[in-house]
């Protein structure tokens, strides 16, 4: 390792070894052959090296902020997960003396006995007459999850996307199958408009 005109700032270049027997063979004089490096040249060589190393630094750094925001990312989501499955283990083993259909909406309440139960009837139904504390609405999705009636519109326009994307990517493949001689288009195909704009909007 050599440093370019002793200064500290600059970073140590490593230099290729000479020998006086290369492959062996017993050189005459060496000095001829191994040319002594300029120290202008070590300057700017030591530049690049350095330049390499800062370069090499920020591209790690970067890239460390990435996946540490997509480590945090994944913590939301795996939070968010765990949340939902304990609602909907805890709504699916409530008390209910009603085969319950995806699709419909179901009324939790709980009595003073401190058990839950579903009912197909909501509170303005009930009236003044509702017997128990009422908890909350919420939809059966043909997933078999729950939704809050807060988030049915959102989940319903969420469903609908996926739908659209599905449709689509159907009448991809029935595209290029028909590019290849297959002439029996799938009847899932998006119609045009879908493929126009999968998202729905203008």
């Amino acid at each position: 390792m050599e440093r370019p005109s002793g200064d500290p700032s600059l970073t140590e270049v490593a230099l290729v070894e000479s020998t006086n027997r290369p492959m062996g063979v017993q050189l005459v004089n060496s000095r001829m052959t191994n040319k002594t490096s300029d120290p202008m040249d070590l300057v700017e060589l030591a530049k690049q090296v350095q330049k390499a190393d800062e370069f090499t630094r920020a591209t790690a750094g970067s890239k460390l902020i990435v996946i540490a925001d997509q480590i945090k990312y994944l913590q939301e989501q795996a939070k968010k997960v765990l949340e939902e499955a304990k609602r909907n283990a805890m709504l699916h083993h409530a008390a209910c003396n009603m085969v319950k259909k995806p699709g419909n909406m179901y009324y939790l309440y709980q009595r003073d006995s401190g058990q839950k139960y579903f009912s197909i009837l909501s509170p303005q139904e009930w009236g003044a007459s509702c017997p128990h504390e009422f908890i909350g609405a919420f939809k059966l999705e043909y997933d078999m999850s729950w939704s809050p009636i807060e988030e049915v519109e959102r989940r319903g326009e969420e469903f609908a996307l996926i739908d659209k994307i599905l449709n689509a990517k159907n009448a991809i493949t029935d595209s290029t199958a028909l590019m290849f001689g297959n002439t029996k288009p799938s009847t899932a195909s998006a119609t045009p408009a879908e493929l126009t704009d999968i998202t729905g909007e203008k």
